[in-house]
């Protein structure tokens, strides 16, 4: 059982549990335990904490009760036993028995990332059946999309309020365990992602009770940010991210939009707490998502960051889309891309379309820091029809570029069904009460207005409705398609440049630095990387639908991938449409 020190929710001590809540705005606080008629009242400690010491211990089913009124879930609730307005569950973490007890991770620069959503795929004990097939494909790295309960049956994660709750909907903490056990026994890490700069829009009720955990100078896309200048609003998460680091032994956290938190140094704090908080000799790894392209955290105990820069500008290479967030790397896209292959991010310092300075210097950084990845839920997930690139892009071009995502000694990530080449659409859904999904389904509409597409109103109304239930389900991945011969072709393909990269890159990936990059010709550039054992690896991808001549061609020794469908058009010196050369020198 941890020593470390918890203040907020509920802590099972042997036959007793200590309930504790931060409620300064209140009077009172009672605690209602579901099997019992009377409340119980909580003993007022000052600054705004509530405390009770009970005689009941795990599967308790309990609420408070504020100035004698209102009954508000525990919002440090470990589980739920119904939804996010009713009664939480204490939960006890000693009581499950680990079989990889003397499991420690796996280094940051073996890391290839599966990220999936547990709902899509069927809930905890589904997903565990699916481990075995993604570690035969070459992942060594789940990443879950976030559990926090949310309200409903179904949600595409980002709109949960009990943080450290696991979604009920897809099973018990206990099935969560089992699927992280049964990772580590597959030698597969187990990251989660997690949503810590806002709550969702339905079962939020700190404002109530605890308004100080909100400030009111500061607004985000989801109402009044979160304050992190105060202690208990730092505990509160610190404690979160320590209970999925320590009570289910997972082994990375990815932070989801931190341009959100205006406190960097809670990042830097939550990072220090963590690393702190385990054996030296464990790898935890520490993953950000961040407009802001923040280089200093990377050096501040953070592994690595999601590479937007790096999709968008693929992503227009691609499909040359342009609207919306592509307009800032649509022009000159080539530069932009060799700048990402050679110093990860794109923007470092300069001004976007909004007329914003964005980013700082990356250079210095190693490849590894930087995640790169083709689609993944938000690219996928904003999108008005949720359409996966096979539908958007030349299938050639998206082989190639495929092969740079799996070979550069950049970390790769996957969104779940990609390795099959899937073409079903993953959507923004919710399962939200009647009035809030009114207004979600509206407001999503009209968040396209300003795409040419879209326009016209008529037009937007055919955006599928986020609460409708046909919306997640047409999401469910089909796994009787993904047998077909495409897909099967595809999925050959991703084992295959894994394996290489199992053997090739990753063993020579620790110390390795970009060194120049080459543009061949509009979307065509030659990349090479000094790796850590002293070789040269060297990248020519060519993603126009024109050859184009190469450069140095006396540097290529050993040839580990090739990629091309227009054999008519190579000849020596040229480089053919659609393709990608990967040598080791």
């Amino acid at each position: 059982m941890s020593t470390r020190v918890q203040r907020h929710g509920a802590q099972v001590n042997g036959g007793t549990t200590r309930f504790n809540l931060w409620a300064p705005d209140a009077k009172s606080v009672a605690l209602k335990i579901r099997e019992r008629e009377e409340t119980l009242p909580m003993q007022d400690q000052g600054d705004g904490w509530f405390t009770s010491h009970v005689e009941c211990g795990a599967g308790t089913d309990y609420c408070f009760v504020i100035d004698g009124e209102r009954q508000v879930p525990d919002p440090a609730a470990h589980f739920q036993a119904d939804d996010v307005h009713g009664f939480s569950r204490v939960i006890d973490h000693t009581d499950y028995r680990w079989s990889t007890q003397g499991w420690q991770g796996c280094p940051w620069h073996q890391a290839v990332i599966y990220e999936l959503h547990v709902g899509i795929l069927g809930g905890y004990k589904a997903v565990e059946s699916r481990l075995p097939a993604l570690a035969a494909l070459g992942v060594t790295a789940i990443e879950l999309m976030p559990l926090h309960q949310f309200p409903g049956k179904r949600n595409w994660g980002y709109d949960g309020v009990l943080h450290s709750a696991p979604a009920n909907a897809y099973g018990t903490p206990n099935e969560l365990k089992s699927l992280i056990d049964k990772a580590h026994q597959l030698g597969l890490m187990v990251f989660l992602d997690v949503v810590y700069n806002h709550f969702g829009p339905d079962g939020n009720y700190l404002h109530s009770y605890a308004s100080p955990f909100f400030r009111d100078d500061i607004h985000t896309a989801w109402g009044s940010a979160i304050d992190f200048r105060r202690t208990e609003v730092r505990d509160f998460f610190c404690e979160n991210a320590l209970m999925w680091v320590l009570d289910y032994r997972i082994d990375g956290l990815r932070f989801d939009a931190v341009h959100a938190i205006s406190e960097k140094n809670f990042l830097v704090e939550m990072a220090s707490r963590l690393r702190a908080a385990i054996p030296s000799e464990r790898h935890l790894h520490l993953m950000l998502e961040n407009e802001e392209n923040s280089a200093f955290l990377l050096e501040q105990g953070f592994s690595a960051q999601w590479n937007d820069d790096g999709h968008n500008v693929l992503h227009h290479l691609l499909t040359n889309e342009d609207e919306g967030y592509y307009a800032d790397f649509s022009g000159n896209p080539t530069e932009k891309f060799a700048r990402c292959l050679k110093e990860g991010f794109i923007y470092q310092g300069e001004t976007t379309r909004r007329g914003h300075t964005r980013g700082e210097p990356s250079g210095h950084l190693p490849p590894t820091s930087f995640i790169l990845f083709l689609q993944n839920h938000d690219q996928v997930g904003n999108r008005a029809f949720g359409e996966r690139l096979p539908l958007l892009a030349n299938r050639d071009a998206l082989k190639a570029a495929t092969g740079l995502l799996l070979l550069s000694p950049m970390i790769p990530l996957l969104f779940m069904g990609e390795e099959w080449g899937s073409e079903q659409p993953f959507f923004y859904f919710t399962d939200h009460n009647e009035e809030l999904a009114v207004a979600v389904r509206e407001g999503r509409r009209n968040e396209f207005a300003e795409f040419a597409q879209f326009v016209d109103q008529e037009i937007r109304e055919r955006i599928p409705d986020p609460n409708d239930e046909n919306t997640f389900r047409s999401c469910v991945l089909d796994y009787d398609h993904c047998q077909q011969p495409l897909q099967r072709e595809w999925r050959d393909y991703y084992r295959d440049l894994l394996a290489l990269r199992h053997v090739e890159i990753i063993p020579r990936l620790p110390g390795a630095h970009a060194e120049d990059v080459k543009i061949l010709a509009e979307g065509a550039v030659s990349a090479r990387w000094r790796m850590g054992d002293g070789s040269l690896l060297r990248v020519d991808l060519n993603l126009s639908s024109s050859a184009t001549a190469m450069q140095d061609q006396s540097q290529y020794e050993k040839l580990i991938f090739r990629y091309r469908v227009d054999h008519q058009s190579e000849r020596d010196g040229f480089l053919p449409p659609y393709s990608i050369m990967v040598t080791l020198s």
